[in-house]
């Protein structure tokens, strides 16, 4: 699985979302940057991992 991809369709996500959504997100800001921290930390980590496994391999 490439994390490159994942990482794009999650950057993808967010700015169709906040595009057609502004509104419910000037209102919710804290959960979304919540959400957003969750998932950027969740990437990081795998990427790691995945950097890992492919230099002990």
């Amino acid at each position: 699985m490439n994390i490159f991809k994942i990482k794009l369709s999650v950057a993808t996500a967010y700015l169709l979302i906040g595009a057609y959504f502004h509104r419910f997100f000037r209102a919710h800001y804290i959960p979304v940057l919540i959400l957003f921290g969750i998932t950027a930390i969740w990437s990081v980590y795998l990427w790691l991992n995945k950097m890992k496994n492919a230099r002990q391999a």
